[in-house]
């Protein structure tokens, strides 16, 4: 009886719970659906992150590190000193940085083994550390600290050495001014035109050239114009922290840049180059240069090119100077495979034709970058006719090859061959044809990472019979070499 009577209720029990059971997973896979489509949803109204991270850049204070800032830029170790919060301003902060470049050089026949020359192995090594302080989005200081030496070298120059000493500090201030954007630096500072013919940082020797010095520019649509007055740094390895500004050499001017001036963009400068002593072949005394350059360059289609002419006047002690240079690179790079460009380059440099005269033609190259012709360093922008055909390929986005062939003349035979910078080789002056000689030169640059990277050039240079005749020889090169930053 008691069965009975609650055999029905069991099996309603059974039931309902059965029901219960399925209204729950119903309910439950319900809320998953929707809560997958709510994430799916939120997910889809999330905007994708386009804050990127600064790549490591040539002046290491013009990178802007406070994207940091965003936690959906992505992470890598030791961002917590790349990026320090000053105050509650995003961009007020304090950032630090590291370059390192190590590179091996093997030189057969320096100065074209006249002399003491010999054949050198060497290892050069530059350190730098810096720090880059912004307060909001106008005010910006930066301070760089370079210790450049060489190990194993047999003559070491003043490029070659500098032991801890301050490359930079300036303070700087960018903001808007009317239509425009007004920039500011004062301090210890490195600056640079153009492809660094004739100013430069002067980054293929070990020592880098800074200048203290007062820069402006003003930036409005497609004009910049730019004042600096400037003490060039004179380098001391006695010991560290010796560099000095050199009160015996200024280089002060004005510039203008137009953008889209028909397919290319145009500048150009006049600066005053001033030295209390110089010395060339025929001229001696205080230097008072005159410095007037234009330039044009640009691209149109797969055809490019930087074309670039200077001219020199003033006087050398009681010598009048006219002297002019004039540089030229034409690309044309394919469409095909390893995007090969062809490219042709062209350029001259005067020399003293008439010693004597009581004019000086030597042609002064100002503050050559050490790497245009080539790493070498045999010959310099001085007396010289120069053409340089060559062809570079990108076997890998990340790897670029170059080859090239140099053939060099002088521009007169009664001024001296030149190396770089700007010194003579003994006994070429008034002696021998113009033919200079002719080099081969190889060279790979690989970015390895996006902090690494490496670089292999090698050059031979065939002396012709003016140098071979006092008792120059063929000359080659290798340097190998790997800079990291961070």
């Amino acid at each position: 009886m008691a069965r009975a009577l609650f055999h029905p209720l069991y099996e309603m029990n059974a039931l309902s719970c059965l029901v219960m059971n399925c209204v729950v997973l119903t309910l439950a896979c319900a809320g998953n659906a929707y809560a997958k489509q709510a994430q799916e949803a939120s997910i889809e109204r999330v905007p994708a992150c386009s804050a990127r991270r600064p790549e490591v850049l040539f002046n290491r204070w013009q990178e802007d590190w406070s994207v940091l800032a965003d936690p959906c830029v992505p992470r890598e170790p030791l961002d917590g000193l790349k990026y320090i919060p000053l105050g509650g301003d995003p961009k007020s902060y304090l950032s630090l940085g590291a370059n390192l470049r190590e590179r091996m050089e093997v030189n057969n026949a320096p100065l074209f083994g006249l002399g003491t020359a010999r054949n050198d192995t060497y290892v050069i090594q530059r350190a730098q550390i810096s720090a880059d302080a912004r307060i909001g989005p106008y005010l910006q200081f930066f301070a760089q600290i370079e210790d450049a030496r060489p190990f194993g070298k047999d003559a070491v120059a003043p490029v070659d050495k500098n032991p801890m000493d301050l490359e930079q500090a300036f303070v700087a201030w960018v903001s808007p001014l009317g239509p425009g954007t007004f920039k500011f630096r004062v301090g210890r500072q490195e600056m640079a035109f153009d492809l660094q013919r004739f100013i430069s940082v002067r980054d293929g020797p070990n020592v880098r050239q800074a200048y203290d010095a007062v820069w402006a520019d003003y930036e409005y649509g497609k004009w910049r114009f730019i004042g600096y007055l400037t003490q060039p740094v004179q380098y001391r390895d006695v010991e560290v922290f010796d560099d000095v500004s050199n009160r015996r050499l200024t280089f002060s001017g004005a510039r203008f840049e137009r953008k889209d001036v028909g397919p290319g963009d145009l500048s150009g400068y006049y600066s005053a180059y001033n030295r209390s002593s110089a010395n060339y072949l025929d001229a001696a005394g205080g230097e008072h240069r005159n410095v007037f350059d234009l330039r044009y360059s640009g691209k149109a289609g797969r055809i490019d090119w930087d074309v670039e002419t200077m001219y020199q006047s003033g006087h050398v002690g009681n010598k009048s100077i006219n002297a002019w240079a004039v540089g030229s690179i034409v690309g044309y790079t394919l469409d095909m495979p390893w995007s090969p460009r062809l490219a042709l380059q062209v350029d001259g440099a005067s020399g003293d034709k008439h010693p004597g005269d009581g004019s000086l033609g030597t042609f002064n190259p100002l503050f050559p970058n050490g790497y245009y012709f080539t790493l070498a360093g045999y010959t310099g922008y001085a007396n010289i006719l120069h053409v340089k055909p060559s062809i570079r390929v990108k076997p890998k986005s990340n790897l670029t090859i170059l080859g090239a062939v140099g053939f060099q003349w002088r521009q007169t035979t009664a001024d001296a061959v030149y190396q770089q910078p700007n010194v003579p080789v003994p006994g070429t002056a008034g002696r021998g044809s113009k033919w200079t000689g002719a080099y081969l030169q190889l060279r790979a640059d690989w970015a390895i990472t996006a902090h690494l990277t490496g670089a292999v050039e090698a050059v031979h240079f065939q002396v012709g019979d003016s140098i071979r005749s006092i008792g120059g020889r063929n000359s080659d090169y290798v340097g190998v070499e790997l800079k990291y930053g961070w």
